[in-house]
């Protein structure tokens, strides 16, 4: 038994194959392209296929098996791709820190139909999700709103080019503000916002199958045409999963280009909090609350652009170089939101700022401020899932960004909490997979969890940096509450200025 994960982050797209005991067959990667601006953030919904294609072959190859049993696909959520009737796009996707979009949330907030949506969904009305967007489709393309058959997210658009069917998971069906009380979107506020219920995708459950492999793909990527595609859902759900949370508290750090950090919490009552989610996971029988920010591992590619683009060993030498460097960076505070941010401050207009430079500073010092403030991310996610009085007990580190040590010990003492480093850094293909064997093997996820997640370290906090860091971390939640006007200012005199240049990059 085996299962073929296409797992597309916001970087790079990738093809991991698992056989049911946890065991990685093959994998396969490509880089992926963004073209942004200061607003924008767009992808190209054909590469995403072409090199879809590419890598499902490349690890089939390389895994030199008879049959692939199972696919799933699992990609970030909240970017809107226009699909017309032929299963084409209609343009660039939009993705989900793509920041167009803000007049379009005041419209929609000002809905008599909204409190109460949101009040029944537990998602709040921002740019990052999907209504705002495809309103603003309505209003700036007319054409393509018109030509679209449906709104999708980049998993419903593969998943489609794979089966042939039109799906989305319930997850993935939230970010539309899809209920879990009613089972249905919704209808009234669609109605008030012009926005067709027939353009939104059917809804699925997690772990279900939509169908069999289409020919022409099955023969593209050289597997059999008997592969069951199924819905999982997307990356920041499956990398918890994969992450082997069981208990109550358990808490996952997926940090990828984005961070994801959420916790499982098996409660009845939780108080509603307008800075995390509270997602009901009905496939695992809890609650997932937390939610993802706009760059994690994103902000050390970033200082690696930036500082260390002639190195050998960048990373490496990144490492080494904070090390050196002492808690607080030596007086710097570096707010990181190059992006926005999303959980957990919701400011689409806060932008990085470094904070204290002084002559003395050189790029050691700019680089341990950078590794702290990933630390202080986890801190405010921390802090807004208390608000639900939920608390996290201990986190279990994954993704791109877990492979540097001195974030994870920086981590375990910004929190003061045990920091669990997996042994498996893509959880989300591993928890996708998971998915996929619980809900059409019937294997238990307890089970699923001893096979797939296993632990490669512990993490202890030091008390007495502990005790530095809530020193700092104070000074690093008042310098962004003391710009938070500046950032509002900076966007108009950017209204006045603005020469907007598109660029084009590789790994966000």
């Amino acid at each position: 038994m085996n299962v073929l994960v296409l797992n597309m982050g916001m970087k790079s797209i990738r093809s991991i194959i698992f056989d049911e005991n946890g065991r990685k067959l093959s994998s396969a990667s490509r880089t992926l392209t963004s073209a942004i601006d200061d607003i924008r953030v767009e992808q190209y919904p054909d590469e995403w296929l072409n090199k879809a294609i590419d890598v499902m072959r490349s690890s089939v190859q390389d895994a030199k098996i008879q049959t692939v049993d199972y696919i799933t696909v699992t990609t970030s959520a909240s970017c809107l791709v226009c699909m017309d009737e032929s299963g084409r796009p209609l343009g660039n996707a939009i993705m989900v820190s793509d920041k167009r979009a803000v007049e379009e949330v005041d419209e929609i907030k000002s809905s008599a139909w909204t409190a109460d949506i949101v009040n029944d969904t537990g998602l709040p009305v921002s740019v990052s999700v999907m209504l705002p967007k495809i309103l603003w489709i309505k209003k700036h393309e007319k054409s393509i709103f018109k030509k679209t058959r449906y709104f999708l997210s980049p998993n419903d658009y593969l998943l489609y080019h794979l089966s042939g069917v039109v799906a989305t998971d319930e997850l993935n069906a939230v970010k539309f503000h899809y209920s879990f009380n009613t089972m249905s979107y919704p209808s009234q506020l669609l109605d008030d916002l012009g926005i067709p219920e027939d353009k939104l995708p059917p809804v699925m459950k997690t772990g279900e199958c939509v169908g069999t492999i289409l020919q022409d793909v099955a023969g593209q990527i050289g597997c059999n045409n008997s592969a069951k595609i199924v819905v999982t859902s997307y990356d920041a759900i499956c990398s918890f999963v994969g992450s082997g949370v069981s208990g109550e508290g358990d808490a996952s750090d997926v940090s990828g280009t984005v961070t994801a950090f959420r916790m499982l919490s098996k409660k009845e009552e939780l108080l509603p909090s307008e800075r995390v989610y509270s997602t009901p996971f009905r496939q695992g029988g809890f609650t997932i609350i937390g939610g993802s920010n706009n760059l994690g591992g994103g902000l050390i590619e970033w200082v690696k652009q930036c500082y260390y683009s002639k190195e050998e060993y960048p990373y490496e030498v990144m490492e080494k170089e904070a090390a050196e460097s002492d808690i607080g960076a030596r007086g710097i505070i570096f707010l990181p939101y190059l992006l926005g941010e999303r959980t957990s401050i919701w400011n689409d207009h806060a932008r990085g700022t470094f904070f204290g430079l002084e002559r003395i500073h050189t790029r050691k010092d700019m680089t341990r401020a950078v590794f702290e403030a990933a630390a202080f991310i986890d801190r405010t996610m921390m802090e807004a899932i208390g608000e639900t009085t939920a608390n996290v007990n201990t986190v279990r580190l994954s993704g791109g960004l877990a492979r540097v040590n001195l974030i994870s010990q920086i981590k375990a003492d910004v929190t003061g909490k045990e920091m669990i480093v997996l042994s498996e850094f893509e959880t989300t293909a591993s928890g996708a997979a998971m998915m996929v064997l619980n809900g059409q093997e019937g294997i238990s996820f307890s089970e699923l969890s001893k096979k797939f997640s296993k632990s490669r370290m512990t993490i202890h906090p030091d008390k007495d940096n502990h005790e530095k860091y809530n020193v700092v971390y104070k000074l690093f939640k008042e310098t962004y509450e003391s710009l938070v006007p500046m950032f509002d200012r900076r966007i108009e005199v950017l209204g006045k200025i603005r020469n907007p240049r598109e660029t084009q990059i590789e790994n966000l």
